[in-house]
């Protein structure tokens, strides 16, 4: 998909040269990646806590189920 976009010529220089990419548009698709992966993330810790796990559970006894 063809956008065009204003980006600050230094903010990307700077991310192409950290990145090691050759491309302003390896450097962009890159940099979204792992913003998604870290917003991702971050929704997966805020459930940390929210999760109730019964007291009788037993991983081991699970395991040797199998």
């Amino acid at each position: 998909m063809a956008t065009n976009l204003q980006i600050d010529d230094r903010l990307l220089l700077k991310a192409k040269r950290a990145g090691g990419f050759r491309t302003k548009r390896d450097t962009v698709n890159t940099a979204l990646a792992e913003y998604v992966e870290k917003r991702e993330q971050q929704n997966i810790l805020a459930l940390f806590g929210s999760v109730d796990i019964a007291p009788d559970f037993n991983h081991k006894e699970l395991r040797a189920k199998r």
